[in-house]
């Protein structure tokens, strides 16, 4: 992501809706119509803000213990109508709880944890990550 790692900072993602046109742009150079938007930690800066403006555009949302949940109100996630997954391992005691105490509002929930795993729970647990993954997948029409 721009901004994040090795890669240059950009000022198009400095606002929340900067990163909206910014992920509207990539989902519409690869062609994708109506994806399921995974997002773990970092990449909830992107993920929640365009979740919240056009997740009319998503088959589904699943957040991995993203950062920036708090940043919206409760009204503002009961407004969502895309299935989510909210997964997170039951040892990142601190966000993974954090991301469910305000992702819980969104009305089209489900909730994996994943035993004895942490922040990055695809990479502790990834059979235990896959079948959720999967299992949720299978459901969306």
């Amino acid at each position: 992501l721009p901004g994040y790692g090795d890669s240059p900072r950009v000022e198009m993602v400095a606002t929340a809706q900067g990163r909206v046109a910014f992920l509207d742009h990539v989902l519409q150079e690869l062609g994708m119509r109506r994806p399921v938007l995974v997002s773990p930690s970092m990449s909830g800066r992107f993920a929640l803000p365009f979740l919240l403006a056009r997740g009319d555009q998503l088959a589904g949302f699943v957040p991995i213990a993203p950062v920036g949940t708090k940043d919206y109100t409760a009204e503002q996630y009961r407004w969502v109508q895309t299935p989510t997954l909210i997964l997170y391992g039951d040892r990142d005691t601190s966000l993974g709880p954090q991301a469910l105490q305000n992702l819980r509002h969104l009305p089209k929930h489900r909730v994996a944890v994943l035993p004895d795993a942490g922040h990055a729970c695809y990479l502790d647990k990834p059979e235990d990550f896959h079948r959720a993954l999967l299992g949720f997948l299978c459901q969306l029409k």
